[in-house]
């Protein structure tokens, strides 16, 4: 954790709200909340294994770890 005042520790967590909004809640509208939950968790899932990230050298953070265990 960084110190008060810092960001640095926020700018991970809105860039990851702004991800799901945009790549999946945007035009969306729930009738129910479980409804909601369940496209969330979707998204989480797909996000961590599918989804191809700049970060991790164009590859999803699970094959970055899968990767990174097998080569340790």
């Amino acid at each position: 954790m960084s110190r008060k005042g810092n960001c640095w520790d926020n700018a991970v967590a809105k860039s990851f709200f702004r991800s799901i909004k945009v790549e999946s809640l945007c035009h969306e509208r729930f009738e129910e909340v479980r409804i909601a939950e369940q496209k969330i968790f979707e998204y989480i899932a797909w996000y961590n294994l599918v989804r191809v990230h700049n970060f991790y050298e164009g590859i999803s953070p699970n094959k970055f770890e899968n990767v990174k265990l097998h080569c340790a």
